[in-house]
Order: C-alpha cells, then structure tokens, then sequence
C-alpha cells in the first residue's frame, strides 16, 4: 500500500429490483453510502443481502434501477471496470500460487509493473501483519491467516470501494472476534468506502458505523448500531438484533397501557394500530425493595433462575397473566446474594428511557 490517502467513493443505489421468477431478491431497494463509510448488510439467510452486494459488484444485473459510484453510473459496467475490491466467503485464493502470487494477481492483470508489483505486495502483506510470508503456500497458512491474504489480495490495487461478503463464517468464535477488530482497524487506517455482508448481528454491531437491516429483499432500517438496538423500526429488527420480549400494548386516549397502567417512556410511540412493548433483558431492574418512583413496576413471580458464569438469567411470569418477562444481569456479589429462588414473588422495573413501543410488524 502506498502512503497516498484512497479518495474513497460514496455509493448511490436508486430503486433497484432483482427478481428470480416470482420471488423479489431485492424490491424497489435504495440506499446511500456514505465516502470512507462502513456499512454492514444484515439479514437472515435468503433476505436478499448478498444479491445487493453482487449487484454493488456487477456479478449480479438487476432488473431495474440505479447505481452509482460518486458521480458515474455503473449498473452496465462489467465488474473488472468497476475499481471494486472483494472478499468473498470461501476467500477463493488459488491453491498453486504462492501468497504472494495471490496477491499480485490483481496488479498482474492491471498490468503493473513488475518491480512495483514486488513493492506493493509487500506493502499490502504488512498491512494484514503477513510480512515475510510472501513465499508460503496457501495450504500452509491457518483459516486466519487465509482470510489476511484474501483482504491483502483486495485493497494490494488500492480500490475506492471495498466489498466484503461473510468473509469471517468460516472462522472459529476466538478468532472470528479477533478478526472483527482487525478489520476495523485496517478500514480506519485505509478509508476505504466498505460494504460488509453478514448474517451474524453482534458482528454487525462491532464493526459497523451503519447497518442496513434487510429482509425479504427490502431495508428495513437503516441506522447507526446503537440506533438500531435501542430503537429498532419494527419487530422484525428488534428481534433479528439482540434479545428481546414483547408485549402488547392499548391506547387509552393520550396514555399507553400495559399490565393494566399508563406505562412511562421518553419517545413517543410510532403511529400504529400494532403497537407492542419492546423489553431488553438487560435493561430491566430487580427491585428487592419493591416498586422505584418515576420508572414502570411489575408484578411477578419467579419462574427458572439460569446461572451463565459472568451473568445470569431470570424468568418471570408477570402477575397479571401478560407472559414471561426475562432479565439478565451480571453476577457481581451482591447480585449473588440477592438472586430470587423459583417461586419468589418479584417486582421488576423498567426506566422510562428503556421503554420502547415499536410497531409490532415483521415485514
């Protein structure tokens, strides 16, 4: 890599459709992307993300829309012209070259010159903490060290853009967490425009300065990592990120009802008939002493107290028949010797700032 700052690109996608026969891979989707950003797609398998990031690519033609890297349409634009660099799942590295064949592969076909291409890969090795491993074969290298060169191979021609596509599922948990971090460290140090794709949500939320939320072809949210977990656009984002409980709500003129009182919260309530509570475990409070003025008490009775080594997880049915209401908490001493045996009665409370109402849709 050279010590030139990349002008790294933004992304523009205008109402873009991909359609399989009857099936919407991607439905009237738009999306901006802003220059240098990093931007994960997340869904479940089959939610249309990788058919975006192909389309991003030029792998994939879609059947209408718009997109543009800066100021130049590109959707007719064969991949090899697109200035794109990717990493792919599999890592698709060539098992007879060498490390360093791999990564000199793309300067090869840019036709580079050779004494720079030496220059450039080496420099690129560096980057990824593979300095010295130029002449090792690929099947000596460790999954870890395989996905380096595959990101090397990516950014050794300094694309604008960088596209990445699960490039950790193949890596155990240990690593898989190492990685992330490394990964972002080397998107703060090149400035690239990236687009992540990945299924897993804590990977998401790691990495990520936005995440787009997909699901049946369609975004469902677009936002910062800590916007999308503390106030998800619908059900089907908060329950794809992080664990939740939900419950139904009532309206009662200017009041929202749950359990039978006027529940207290600090953002008002989306304009829906399918309003429902949203609980983040870890946001609700035991209350040994009973109901905390200014905060939403509940009634419950313990019902499966689960010890979890650094946390724990209780279950509760509510008094009032709404359900089970779960709360995690960490164990520290005092929490150690408070816990609730099965069958205690409980009050549980929830701060204003905590009680989120969501538009219970899934779509």
């Amino acid at each position: 890599m050279s010590n030139r700052t990349i002008d790294a690109l933004p992304i523009s996608v205008r109402n873009v459709t991909k359609t399989y026969g009857p099936v919407h891979a991607l439905n009237d989707v738009s999306l901006e992307v802003r220059s240098g950003e990093f931007l994960t797609l997340l869904g479940p398998s089959g939610s249309g993300k990788t058919t975006l990031l192909m389309v991003l690519a030029g792998f994939t033609r879609p059947d209408c829309g718009s997109l543009k890297f800066g100021d130049r349409e590109v959707i007719r634009t064969p991949p090899h012209l697109r200035d794109v660099g990717m990493t792919f799942q599999s890592y698709a590295l060539f098992p007879h070259m060498t490390v360093a064949g791999n990564v000199a592969y793309p300067l090869k076909l840019r036709k580079v010159p050779k004494a720079e291409i030496t220059e450039r890969v080496e420099a690129a090795l560096e980057t990824v903490q593979l300095g010295g491993f130029g002449d090792r074969r690929i099947d000596q290298l460790s999954g870890g060290q395989r996905q380096r060169v595959a990101v090397a191979r990516a950014i050794v021609f300094e694309p604008r853009i960088l596209l990445m596509d699960e490039p950790l599922s193949a890596l155990d948990k240990k690593l898989r967490d190492q990685m992330q971090i490394e990964l972002r460290h080397l998107h703060e140090k090149l400035g690239m425009t990236t687009v992540y794709v990945t299924h897993d949500q804590r990977e998401a939320l790691t990495m990520s300065d936005r995440i787009a939320v997909v699901n049946h072809g369609r975004i469902m949210q677009l936002a910062t990592p800590r916007d999308l977990y503390d106030r998800p656009a619908n059900r089907f984002v908060a329950d794809f990120i992080g664990e939740s409980t939900f419950f139904p709500v009532s309206r009662s003129g200017s009041d929202i009802l749950f359990d039978g009182s006027p529940l207290l919260y600090d953002v008002p309530p989306p304009d829906t008939k399918n309003l429902m509570l949203m609980v983040r475990p870890e946001r609700v409070i035991l209350s040994p002493e009973g109901p905390r003025e200014g905060t939403n008490n509940f009634t419950a009775r313990a019902t499966d107290v689960v010890y979890q080594g650094d946390s724990f997880l209780l279950h509760a049915a509510l008094a009032s028949g709404a359900g089970q209401i779960v709360l995690r908490g960490a164990m520290r001493g005092a929490n150690v010797m408070t816990l609730p045996n099965v069958g205690d009665a409980l009050t549980l409370s929830l701060a204003p700032e905590d009680t989120v109402l969501i538009d219970g849709s899934d779509k």
